[in-house]
């Protein structure tokens, strides 16, 4: 069963699979939009229904079966929930990587059972390999567009059954195969940077119509610095990020940097450039199995380098673990994942807190 968006990387994976001989059936999911079933009949409509309906003329074209699933229910429940709930707290949440493992593997994999799918594709860049009898996330060959990062949550015995076509290829590459079958269109198509369920990239506004009490909750408070003093005032916390140095509405005469946000007094810290650096920091653990005998390197973000622990505890009864850094790290945000890597293996990973 491959999970098809419409774009590039999901259809070009279905072009590699059924030339290796897999027999193919495709699936779209809705997880978030406003799409009457009137539009889906009339096959036309706003992007979301166009995207759909890409996928699903593609599989016509590549001739094997599609589905159109609706986890619209689920996805507001797990993914949307949490990522109010999460910057209601004053954090700042990824929720692609929630979605990878409750959605597109959850309830993705309960889909192929009912198909009677023995694997599940996608069109993320990322490879699997074995190493001391268990499975584990590898590291794409394209390392700009690698996607462990965000699928760091995947089991192993969701790894059993998953393939990853476009894992040894890179960009450049599967659109020159895009070319090849005909697809000329799909291989200069602008890819979309923005999270699914957030209109024009506004999450300000997102939060502002569903969360019912906002006004209440969310108002104007103190800008402090690290001991305390008061700087100037801000507009609401839930408008502001970690590391944020644009847009603050304050002027100190030099750069400054939201170092800290806290949702229960409504203050946020700002600081310098050299305060968004941290040695260490706790997380929320999920996984971790490591080889005591090789480095651990960790990225608190998804675009950041990978920086080697010095040290690292785990308390599998509470399911937390901390680390510490061999060198600082600039802009650790809660809510934020830290994905820990040994050599190309995603060997665990962790919310931060």
């Amino acid at each position: 069963m491959l999970g098809m968006s419409g774009g590039i990387d999901s259809t070009v994976s279905a072009m590699l699979l059924l030339e290796q001989g897999y027999e193919v059936v495709g699936v779209t999911f809705r997880t978030f939009d406003s799409i009457k079933e009137s539009c889906l009949a009339k096959e036309k409509g706003c992007c979301s229904v166009e995207s759909i309906m890409e996928a699903k003329h593609n599989a016509e074209k590549m001739g094997f079966e599609h589905h159109i699933v609706d986890f619209r229910d689920t996805f507001r429940q797990c993914v949307i929930q949490n990522f109010i709930d999460e910057y209601m707290a004053g954090r700042t949440p990824n929720p692609c990587v929630l979605c990878n493992s409750h959605i597109k593997w959850g309830e993705l994999m309960r889909v192929a059972d009912e198909y009677g799918c023995d694997y599940i594709a996608t069109g993320h860049y990322a490879r699997i390999a074995e190493r001391d009898g268990h499975l584990f996330l590898r590291t794409a060959v394209d390392t700009k567009k690698d996607q462990t990062y965000f699928l760091w949550m995947l089991t192993e015995e969701q790894l059993k059954r998953t393939i990853f076509p476009l894992g040894d290829l890179t960009k450049d590459e599967v659109r020159a195969i895009a070319r090849e079958h005909g697809y000329e269109k799909l291989a200069v198509k602008r890819e979309s940077q923005e999270i699914c369920f957030i209109p024009n990239d506004d999450y300000r506004s997102f939060l502002r119509a569903n969360v019912p009490d906002y006004n209440e909750r969310v108002r104007a408070g103190e800008y402090i610095d690290k001991d305390g003093k008061v700087l100037g005032y801000h507009q609401g916390y839930v408008n502001y990020t970690i590391g944020q140095r644009k847009g603050l509405g304050i002027a100190l005469g030099q750069p400054a940097y939201i170092t800290h946000i806290n949702a229960a007094t409504n203050r946020i810290t700002l600081g310098t450039n050299e305060d968004m650096y941290a040695s260490e920091l706790k997380f929320k653990n999920r996984r971790l199995i490591a080889n005591s005998q090789q480095p651990l390197f960790a990225k608190v973000r998804y675009r950041s380098q990978a920086v080697e622990v010095k040290s690292h505890s785990i308390d599998d009864r509470t399911q937390t673990g901390s680390l510490v850094f061999s060198e600082p790290v600039w802009g650790v945000t809660p809510g934020q994942s830290v994905v820990l890597y040994q050599d190309d293996l995603v060997v665990g990973g962790g919310i931060i807190q």
